[in-house]
């Protein structure tokens, strides 16, 4: 066996080119270290509905880490093995300091089999960052109009958008007001032109989540390779056996990790199946 048994990877960014292409390259890859007994994980930032597609075509047999770990599903048949709950009142907590600051929110439900994947308040708003998403991701959401003032039950986790410099800020005012409460983050996915400030409760992460996984088949976390390009990757980057960043990655998931790998748009998920099966 492998010294590495696991292998987590990120999706955009990571698994994906900028075109938003799995490569036959990269597809190719990963089935050799599939047939090395290498268990291959998708840990993503992305909503289950969304990460399903790639997980399909690579006829993986292992559940899917989504929304930065905040909700695990097996794609065979889409049951729920984790869903990550907010205590008490500390949903409506998050989204007052949201409201205060302006802003409004999008809140993700484990609903893909009632044919949704989050709630909102509204549908047209002026708001271009917001407007933006609900407009790409129109008809995956259920209204719920005092979602600000009293959340919808079964949230798992969710995110405000808008400019890098305003998400920073709510993220601050959220850890300031909540400290210790939530798991926040800021980043930007290729396919919208607003950051996201996203909220998670405190301790969920790509890697709780990755080692929820993990554990079930008796791995450990030094036996784990985990791969990304974003801040959300950090925590698996920083704890896993071997973290390895994208060669496109942020400066600070470089910082983090052990080895870089060549960029996703240079099949660099090559190059990090020949590591982990040397």
């Amino acid at each position: 066996m492998p010294r590495y048994r696991l292998l987590a990877i990120d999706i955009d960014g990571t698994l994906v080119n900028s075109r938003d292409e799995l490569t036959d390259a990269t597809r190719t890859a990963l089935r050799r270290a599939s047939a090395a007994g290498v268990r291959i994980v998708l840990a993503t930032g992305r909503r289950y509905s969304r990460a399903l597609p790639l997980a399909q075509p690579l006829a993986i047999d292992a559940p899917v880490v989504t929304a930065s770990g905040a909700l695990i599903k097996h794609p065979a048949d889409h049951r729920t093995l984790y869903q990550a709950t907010f205590e008490g009142d500390l949903l409506r907590d998050a989204m007052c300091v949201v409201g205060e600051a302006g802003y409004e929110a999008v809140l993700y439900s484990d609903s893909y089999g009632e044919g949704f994947d989050f709630y909102c308040a509204r549908t047209e708003v002026e708001q271009p960052e917001l407007a933006d998403y609900l407009a790409q991701n129109a008809g995956c959401q259920r209204l719920c109009p005092g979602l600000m003032a009293d959340p919808p039950a079964g949230v798992f986790a969710g995110f405000s958008t808008g400019t890098r410099a305003e998400m920073l800020v709510l993220g601050d005012q959220l850890q300031r007001r909540l400290p210790g409460r939530l798991y926040t983050h800021v980043l930007r996915s290729p396919r919208y032109i607003g950051y996201m400030c996203e909220i998670a409760p405190a301790g969920v992460t790509k890697w709780s989540g990755v080692m929820r996984v993990a554990a079930s088949w008796g791995i450990a976390a030094e036996e784990v390779c985990a791969v990304g390009d974003d801040v959300n990757d950090i925590p698996m980057i920083e704890a896993a056996g071997m973290g390895i960043a994208m060669g496109n990655a942020h400066a600070e998931v470089k910082a983090a990790a052990d080895r870089i790998a060549p960029s996703h748009d240079e099949d660099g998920m090559v190059q990090v199946v020949d590591w982990i099966l040397k």
